[in-house]
């Protein structure tokens, strides 16, 4: 047990190096993208000083506007966590799929059809909102999971790759919510741009009572958090998840059925990121399918899946600085005009310090071994 935490440990402390480095040279970027910034350093040689302090206090004032628009009072915590809850779900996707040797890049159409669902019966259903609620949620949790099922089923029945089935389902999921944009049930009377009418009070998210007013789909998807750990760690159904996600001719020859493993894991990551689809819907303030509806939230799983190291615990705390991010960035822009865009360096920058070890170790001097012996995904995007 002891050797285990501390595996973590030194896994937490590289993705912190990770992050540092990412926000340093994020730091740089800001800093050659700022006018000020560039005037004092064209005069470098006459007065250095000037042009390290200019650079200091511009890229000083950017993370300070990024922080408090991220955390600095209750309103903007409110906004982080709203942004983090979406997220939390697609990350919990992505890495539940990692760890059964899967990699689920469909995330995306899994959003889209799970929010459909939902929408479907937030729209249709006139329902009391106790019971309302939670059938919406159950048909986004169920309109993912059949997403995600198609192509664990396609997988173990066929040996079809989910990368490729999944991005061919990304593309189904999107023209099927173009088509349900246009259709007298779903579209906004008096629109003929792609917005469907608002959800049903009974069938919206609530706020939570305090100074931060989250809505409710954040302690669900806290709750997630906490089942995905114990199906992953402390389940039967979660053990042969991971047995075959390390090596699925070893599962295979020691009795466990792949092929059923590989669908069950494709179905609950469905399920989940179709959660996340719902959450967005039925949490945000417009209460509407839109074309952009599922903006990037797929995509941005992938990154915090791999952030978080395919770990639930790892994963909110990525959901929650990918939030941070989000929600501080047009606060960071307002107050300092440093462009929104740089947001998504950091992100991406991120990504590649900790997907790419050497580079941090070369950094810092840190050897890479010895922080990151946690299980690795890569081998577990191949075939079966």
């Amino acid at each position: 047990m002891a050797v285990r935490f501390a595996a973590y440990g030194r896994t937490a402390l590289f993705t912190v190096l990770a992050i540092v480095t990412a926000l340093l040279l994020g730091a740089l970027v800001i800093i050659f993208s700022d006018p000020d910034a560039l005037g004092a350093w064209s005069s470098f040689f006459s007065d250095p000083g000037e042009a390290l302090s200019t650079s200091w206090q511009v890229a000083f004032d950017s993370y300070e506007a990024l922080f408090d628009s991220s955390f600095g009072e209750f309103d903007a915590i409110n906004r982080t966590l709203v942004e983090a809850t979406p997220l939390l779900f697609g990350g919990l996707s992505v890495a539940l799929a990692f760890r059964a040797g899967l990699f689920n890049i469909g995330g995306a159409g899994q959003v889209m059809v799970g929010a459909s669902a939902a929408a479907w019966a937030g729209l249709t259903l006139d329902l009391p909102a106790v019971i309302h609620l939670p059938v919406a949620l159950l048909a986004g949790f169920a309109g993912g999971m059949l997403w995600g099922g198609i192509a664990g089923f396609l997988k173990a029945r066929t040996g079809a790759h989910e990368v490729i089935t999944t991005i061919m389902l990304n593309f189904i999921a999107l023209r099927f919510l173009d088509y349900l944009l246009t259709t007298d049930r779903f579209q906004r009377p008096g629109r003929n741009d792609p917005l469907s009418r608002p959800m049903a009070e009974s069938a919206r998210l609530p706020e939570l009572p305090g100074p931060v007013p989250a809505h409710l789909g954040l302690l669900l998807a806290l709750a997630a958090t906490f089942g995905v750990w114990w199906l992953l760690e402390r389940s039967t159904i979660g053990f042969r998840m991971r047995a075959v996600g390390t090596n699925p001719d070893a599962a295979r020859t020691a009795g466990m059925s792949v092929g059923a493993t590989y669908v069950l894991a494709m179905a609950l990551a469905g399920g989940l990121a179709g959660l996340a689809g719902t959450s967005n819907l039925l949490g945000r303030p417009s209460f509407s399918l839109s074309g952009g509806f599922y903006e990037s939230i797929g995509f941005d799983a992938i990154a915090l899946a791999l952030v978080g190291r395919s770990k639930p615990g790892g994963v909110l705390g990525a959901a929650v600085l990918f939030g941070a991010l989000r929600s501080g960035s047009t606060g960071m822009q307002a107050a300092t005009q440093t462009p929104v865009d740089i947001i998504v360096v950091i992100q991406a920058l991120i990504i590649l310090f900790v997907a790419a070890p050497r580079i941090v170790e070369a950094i810092w001097r840190v050897r890479a071994r010895e922080l990151t012996d946690a299980p690795q995904f890569t081998s577990g995007w191949g075939g079966s």
